[in-house]
């Protein structure tokens, strides 16, 4: 892997924060929730398979808000 493959920090002026430049192989569009990739489906269907009596409501239940 050479250097030019890697993000870099940049600095940026009056900031506190660093900027780190776009990964190889990304881009800056965000990716819809709606959409799904073939990873999300892989996981999705490797977990129907092994499923236990308390998992549909663990997915269900929601947590406290304080």
């Amino acid at each position: 892997m050479s250097s030019s493959d890697r993000q870099r920090i940049e600095r940026v002026t009056g900031s506190r924060r660093a900027k780190l430049t776009p990964a190889p192989g990304t881009t800056a569009e965000p990716t819809p929730g709606d959409e799904t990739t073939d990873a999300a489906t892989d996981a999705a269907a490797a977990s129907t398979g092994s499923s236990g009596p308390n998992d549909e409501r663990m997915r269900r239940d929601v947590p406290p808000h304080y």
